[in-house]
């Protein structure tokens, strides 16, 4: 059995990884074919392909299967909210020295953030002007 995933002990997931996961998150667990079919059309990847990295991602600690039948069925240790929260941390301290301010200012001065997506930032702030 693989032991659960920490936000310290695993690494961050490659693109591919990443991509399997978020089926497997949306999914709530699968089989290697049930990945595969939730694959975009267009992205071909073969059953052993899929196959090693779930492998790699259970040595990872990320996943965990169980046997059922003549496959494994693999279920997400490291929840999706989990993860994310690691990879902006991750970027924080990488890409903007540890400031977070950065990151949301680069953020909004990025001209990409909707009237809609300003209005839940200014909520989101309001929010956690409240707890402080």
């Amino acid at each position: 059995m693989a032991k659960r995933a920490t936000s310290g002990d695993t690494k961050r997931l490659t693109d591919v990884e990443l991509e399997l996961m978020t089926i497997l998150w949306r999914l709530g667990e699968g089989s290697v074919n049930d990945v595969i079919a939730g694959l975009p059309r267009e992205r071909e990847l073969a059953y052993t392909s899929v196959s090693t990295i779930m492998r790699i991602l259970e040595t990872k600690g990320v996943l965990e299967a169980r046997k059922e039948g003549r496959g494994h069925v693999y279920v997400p240790l490291l929840g999706k909210a989990d993860y994310e929260a690691r990879a902006v941390r991750d970027v924080v301290e990488r890409v903007f020295q540890g400031v977070p301010v950065a990151l949301v200012r680069q953020l909004l001065d990025s001209g990409k953030m909707t009237a809609t997506d300003l209005r839940e930032v200014r909520k989101l702030l309001g929010r956690a002007k409240g707890r402080k």
